[in-house]
């Protein structure tokens, strides 16, 4: 299970936002091994005052958060933020200095979906990749 939260300035973002979630999820399902049908992502489309970025960004500053169950191996996740960086620049034509990526752990107790706990529900992919 994941849940991928995508913020950036509204003028930006909202252009290229179907085609960043069709990138974003491609890294996944190769650098996790999801499934197609997997795709949680949510976008916060935010107002220029209201996105501060540090310096050396442009307008195209894109905040990526990414919460997991935990039992990714360190690998993957390398994996992931590196494929991101690189399909999200080559794709979208968003540069690797304006994007920011955190990824969340989090025990398969804590998540609940399909009325279940996370830790009782049979998934149809792998965890530990």
């Amino acid at each position: 299970m994941a849940q991928i939260k995508i913020y950036g300035i509204k003028e930006k973002l909202a252009p290229v936002r179907e085609r960043l979630s069709e990138v974003i999820h491609e890294c996944v399902m190769e650098a996790l091994q999801f499934p197609a049908d997997k795709r949680a992502h949510r976008f916060f489309l935010m107002e220029k005052e209201d996105m501060l970025c540090p310096g050396g960004r442009t307008d195209a500053y894109t905040i990526i958060e990414i919460t997991i169950i935990e039992g990714r191996s360190v690998e993957a996740k390398k994996k992931l933020i590196r494929l991101l960086f690189d399909n999200i620049k080559d794709k979208v034509n968003i540069q690797h200095q304006d994007v920011e990526i955190c990824i969340q752990e989090s025990p398969a107790c804590n998540w609940g979906f399909r009325g279940m706990h996370g830790d009782e529900v049979k998934l149809n992919y792998k965890i530990n990749v």
